[in-house]
């Protein structure tokens, strides 16, 4: 397997079905999970998560799970439009209004570029997508923040924030609260203890490469989990759900895993691209 899951073999002249349909049942069993969870959440989530009331323990501190480090997308399912450019005008799987498919055929790469506008698909929205490496640190006691090389982006997961503050613009990761969600201790064997994030005041940018559009209202939730084989591979599973009432007929729900690699010795900054698959 290369760094980003490399083509459709394993990296050694083998076909890689075998390594793709491992992961992508990880994946399916995680989201089919976590369906469940959430269930569970909408009974009961007040009260639960955050680190801002007196007396709480630090979010670092209460951690459930731990998901720092350095971890590698896996790309298995839909090659041809995270490794290469999806060509203009392919939409599917994307569940877009009328105002999207006008704007997404009027894509002009060389328009974005003048404009300044190389990052439109590196937003919080679309970021996940792209192949990369995670770093995840935490930056405080109360905020988790997440590195990545393709198009040297940072995100910043804050604990018990409540509200955006009025003063707040937007920008292309956004405004991200996060919460811990389920119990369980660090390593349980269990799905329980998941990191929840929401995301707001995003900058309009790209759901995929070939100018795929969401809005400055779009909202971002994230589900991220994280789990052990038997051969010890450790593992991270990104849900992300966007929500858009301009440019989405429905929720859009993906999901991407990545693996956990010993350290940053491949990691590879590099610069947004509008034409560049990363």
């Amino acid at each position: 397997m290369s760094a980003f899951g490399g083509p459709p073999t394993d990296g050694r002249g083998r076909d890689g079905s075998t390594e793709r349909m491992r992961v992508h049942g990880l994946t399916t069993t995680a989201v089919g999970l976590l369906a469940v969870v959430l269930l569970q959440d909408a009974v009961g989530a007040q009260g639960r998560g955050g680190a801002g009331g007196a007396g709480q323990a630090s979010a670092r501190a209460a951690a459930p799970r731990d998901y720092t480090g350095t971890w590698v997308s896996v790309v298995t399912e839909h090659w041809h439009l995270r490794m290469l450019m999806p060509p203009k005008g392919d939409y599917t799987m994307i569940p877009l209004t009328p105002a999207a498919r006008k704007v997404a055929a009027a894509w002009d790469p060389a328009r974005d570029r003048a404009d300044g506008n190389e990052c439109r698909s590196y937003g919080a929205a679309a970021i996940m997508r792209v192949p990369s490496r995670l770093h995840l640190q935490w930056a405080n006691e109360n905020a988790l923040q997440m590195e990545i090389d393709s198009g040297t982006q940072t995100r910043l997961f804050r604990f018990g924030a409540g509200a955006p503050p009025a003063s707040v613009q937007p920008s292309w990761q956004g405004y991200s609260v996060a919460t811990w969600e389920g119990s369980g201790g660090r390593g349980g064997g269990s799905l329980n203890g998941r990191l929840r994030v929401v995301t707001t005041h995003m900058r309009a940018g790209y759901l995929r490469k070939n100018g795929v559009p969401y809005g400055e209202n779009a909202r971002l939730e994230e589900h991220f989990e994280t789990f052990t084989e038997p051969n010890g591979d450790r593992w991270l599973v990104a849900t992300s759900i966007v929500t858009d009432p301009e440019y989405l007929a429905q929720p859009y729900t993906t999901t991407y895993p990545f693996k956990k690699i010993p350290d940053r010795s491949g990691w590879d900054p590099t610069p947004c691209r509008v034409d560049e698959p990363r």
